[in-house]
């Protein structure tokens, strides 16, 4: 039977939970994930695990935070003063918002703090310092 490898087109379904066994994402119930093998589409540990399965194997992983979104980092930790958001925002801790950043790029931040005169965000991927966990279902190679 074919085994998946580098430069396959490939659909899986997976289920994704933090080591607390939270559930943080998963596809089963929906539409398969699909992706090139090789292509840094998704994490670099989500491929290698999906490299060598063949359609219907099964299996699990785990992606350690530096591989996956990377540690947290307090750098990416910064207040804004309330009155340079726009005047319609209701900010809530937790809300995620699109910013651009002086040279153009998007970045997408949560409200981490709300005070008087500020709002600090965070500029972390929200799985930033987590290990994931997957498990991981080959359904077809294309």
């Amino acid at each position: 039977m074919a085994e998946a490898k580098t430069g396959d087109r490939v659909q899986v379904h997976y289920t994704g939970r933090l080591d607390d066994e939270s559930q943080f994402d998963s596809s089963v119930g929906g539409e398969p994930l699909e992706f090139t093998i090789g292509e840094g589409e998704l994490i670099p540990g989500f491929e290698e695990a999906v490299t060598g399965m063949s359609p219907g194997d099964s299996a699990g992983t785990r992606i350690e935070a530096a591989e996956a979104y990377g540690e947290r980092r307090d750098d990416l930790l910064f207040a804004v003063e309330r009155e340079a958001l726009p005047a319609e925002l209701e900010p809530e801790v937790g809300q995620q918002l699109r910013m651009q950043t002086s040279d153009g790029h998007e970045l997408i931040v949560t409200v981490s703090e709300l005070e008087e005169a500020h709002v600090t965000l965070d500029g972390n991927h929200p799985l930033a310092g987590e290990a994931l966990n997957f498990e991981i279902e080959l359904l077809r190679i294309l």
